[in-house]
């Protein structure tokens, strides 16, 4: 369906205005994007013509890979995310964007993280190491500028003596 020259479909929009061209991106509330109005063809290396779209539900995952490598993040995204999370990972369908929120424009990408870090562990490097590692993701396999990745520790996982009771305990009896 064509409305005034855009085309229109469910949820509510977001534009996404090209600097270089007057091509317009929507997005609808799934976080699907569409593109609704042909940029001027951009010619690459090799004479080929095309315009590649990247999902945001794709640069989340891939900055979510990247958070996890760091050492000292036990886990991503706050209290109720991470429940969610256990429920997904006992299902074996683990979200890997789980913690991660993106806005991706024409040649930028800027992520949002949510991090539990674990104990003892310097959260400032914990933060910077997250921040280099998802920059570098970006770049090199996303291909994109990153305008700012804002890291939130949010929680810290103390190593619990529960296991070592238990144990105990199981030792005792017999």
């Amino acid at each position: 369906m064509r409305l005034g020259g855009v085309a229109a479909f469910g949820g509510p929009a977001r534009h996404v205005r090209d600097r270089t061209t007057e091509g317009i991106i929507m997005a609808n509330g799934s976080g699907a994007e569409k593109q609704i109005a042909t940029p001027s063809s951009g010619r690459v290396e090799g004479g080929l013509a095309g315009k590649t779209t990247i999902d945001d539900g794709v640069v989340a995952k891939i900055a979510g890979i990247a958070a996890r490598e760091v050492t000292g993040v036990y886990a991503l995204g706050g209290g109720a995310t991470r429940v969610v999370g256990a429920i997904r990972d006992a299902l074996n369908s683990t979200d890997l964007g789980q913690g991660i929120s993106v806005e991706v424009g024409e040649k930028q990408v800027a992520v949002d993280v949510t991090v539990m870090a674990e104990y003892p562990v310097s959260l400032q490097k914990v933060a910077d190491d997250v921040r280099a590692a998802i920059y570098r993701a970006m770049q090199e396999l996303v291909g994109m500028e990153v305008a700012e990745v804002n890291v939130t520790v949010n929680d810290v996982h103390i190593p619990s003596d529960d296991d070592d009771e238990e144990r105990s305990q199981e030792a005792r009896v017999r």
